[in-house]
């Protein structure tokens, strides 16, 4: 269905990454590596995960981060089925979830 990511050179990839140390070496390398534009869908992507996190609804999260309702469903889908990566960062960061919040991520 989709693509295998893992192969040497995403590998490589995420080395890299994890190399970075701070907030102005992330902005170096990213915006070498990215378009702004792809690091703004990223950064987007992450406060829509945020915010459905807090079970706000899709209407909210739209205004508040311009997001089409396509995307914030892509990333529903992911809190729902995905890997736990957003939150597995999201607990690291110390922003947790809302104690009434519900596990099953649906749209409000």
């Amino acid at each position: 269905m989709s693509k295998d990511i893992h192969t040497e050179e995403v590998d490589q990839l995420f080395q890299a990454i994890l190399t970075l140390r701070t907030l102005d070496e992330c902005y170096t390398f990213f915006e070498d590596a990215c378009t702004i534009n792809e690091i703004l869908s990223l950064s987007q992507r992450f406060e829509v995960a945020k915010m459905l996190r807090e079970k706000k609804t899709y209407l909210d999260i739209s205004r508040k981060t311009g997001a089409s309702t396509a995307t914030i469903s892509r990333v529903n889908r992911s809190l729902i089925y995905g890997n736990d990566g957003y939150e597995m960062v999201l607990k690291r960061m110390g922003i947790e979830k809302p104690a009434d919040s519900e596990e099953d991520g649906g749209e409000s």
